[in-house]
């Protein structure tokens, strides 16, 4: 997994108004979970642009005051109405427990169910998997070339080295559909 360089100021002032506060003056409250306690600081809204927009999964290097510490970032919340960011929490991460992501899913390969007149649809864009941080990849590589026309891979097909996929297992990661033409030309086939 690729590191994001993130620095914060520990807040003091907790609740509605010093929230508020925070939010007018361009930064984002934040909350660290996972280690010995909570820890509540902020961070400017244009230094998390680049960890927030993007489809990438990072290891943050959190720098909060003197202290350093290494986190994933677990849950974002927008405002409803301007979509801006208004909390982000982070999870602390060590090399001994595992940690929940979702990582992005691409496709490589040429399906025989494409050559064949077929179109190739990406059913989940992520997949939820569980291990430690030094063994996730940035993302999931599915090689689609052996699926015909009509058929799909599944998640239970999966296999990823030292990671658990927590999806469920029926669900379809990428599918072959049926086009106009390829029904035409299977019709024409068989009579």
């Amino acid at each position: 997994m690729k590191t994001f360089e993130l620095s914060g100021e520990v807040r003091e002032n907790l609740g509605k108004k010093a929230t508020k506060a925070v939010r007018v003056s361009e930064n984002i409250p934040c909350v660290l979970y996972g280690g010995k306690e909570n820890v509540h600081f902020t961070v400017s809204a244009s230094a998390v642009r680049k960890l927030i927009y993007t489809p990438e999964v990072y290891v943050v290097e959190l720098t909060i005051g003197k202290n350093k510490t290494k986190a994933i970032m677990k849950e974002l919340q927008f405002h409803a109405v301007t979509d801006k960011v208004q909390h982000i929490d982070f999870l602390e991460i060590d090399e001994k427990k595992p940690v929940v992501v979702e990582l992005p899913v691409k496709l490589t390969g040429l399906a025989e169910g494409v050559k064949a007149g077929g179109k190739l649809s990406l059913e989940m864009r992520k997949l939820k998997v569980k291990g430690i941080y030094t063994n996730i990849p940035e993302s999931i590589t599915v090689d689609v070339t052996n699926v015909g026309l009509g058929k799909s891979i599944q998640v239970g097909k999966l296999a990823l080295k030292d990671l658990e996929i927590l999806n469920s297992k029926m669900s379809v990661v990428a599918q072959v559909k049926l086009t106009r033409a390829a029904r035409g030309a299977a019709a024409n086939a068989q009579s």
